[in-house]
């Protein structure tokens, strides 16, 4: 989508690990889809006048131009929505559910009207978030470690050495906290990696290894499986600064 047809602005979250953004998109005769790769994040996005939560994907979604619009949001790092919002985030892997799907009614009636009437609806979902994470408390600090070991290039069996966890409990605490295994969120966030250092002008075979691909042949597989498409293609129909449901040019919602 060109860029003169969206107005996209971030900013970091008082939130640890969070990106408030908000995205203005007026309708465009002849818009085509615009893809949304995988970014080990659930966003918690005010559209509409609903209140929707992104679950973490495994794969490219595809937005389509009727679905597009002026939305407001918080973009939660890897393991931070589940302990916010009460729902294990494999439960809604690959998915966009209303919050009303989740939480008891009335609570998100009053939620989306005190939404409604603020004037910074980004701002309200940032009060929200701050004022439940005072409630539940911060994300485990043990699926933390683990989200940002991987972050980091390291590998899963040594992550999970480091966090003292076997295989099994890796991959159950990675399920509810990240939507999928271990071995998933690394190609993801290594992916993540590969995307920033192409946008910051790195040729592509110099982004792969030093993001962690064995060559530029590797990440162009990890490219096909993961966001449905190639290198060439993704950066040249500008879905580089579209992906997620909000773009984040930037890559900050990926690396926080």
């Amino acid at each position: 989508m060109p860029r003169r047809h969206q107005r996209y602005q971030e900013r970091p979250s008082r939130l640890d690990g969070s990106v408030v953004w908000t995205l203005d998109v007026p309708p465009h005769p002849g818009q085509p889809d615009r893809s949304v790769l995988p970014d080990g994040c659930m966003d918690l996005i005010w559209t509409a006048g609903r209140l929707v939560v992104a679950g973490p994907d495994t794969h490219a979604f595809e937005v389509a131009p009727r679905n597009r619009g002026s939305c407001a949001a918080i973009r939660f790092g890897p393991g931070t929505a589940p302990v916010l919002l009460g729902v294990p985030a494999h439960e809604v892997r690959d998915h966009r559910v209303e919050l009303a799907e989740l939480w008891p009614r009335r609570a998100v009636a009053a939620l989306t009207g005190r939404i409604a009437r603020s004037a910074d609806p980004a701002a309200a979902l940032e009060e929200f978030a701050l004022a439940r994470s005072a409630d539940t408390g911060p994300p485990d600090p043990l699926t933390s470690a683990v989200a940002e070991g991987l972050r980091r290039g390291r590998s899963v069996a040594s992550t999970a050495a480091e966090v003292g966890l076997g295989a099994r409990q890796l991959h159950r605490r990675s399920l509810a906290a990240f939507g999928y295994g271990p071995k998933t969120l690394a190609r993801i966030l290594r992916l993540q990696r590969a995307l920033a250092l192409v946008r910051a002008g790195l040729p592509y075979a110099g982004a792969a290894c030093a993001a962690g691909c064995t060559d530029q042949a590797h990440l162009a597989r990890e490219m096909r499986d993961l966001a449905g498409t190639t290198l060439g293609a993704y950066f040249s129909a500008g879905d580089a600064e579209a992906n997620s449901d909000t773009p984040h040019p930037s890559g900050s919602s990926t690396t926080a």
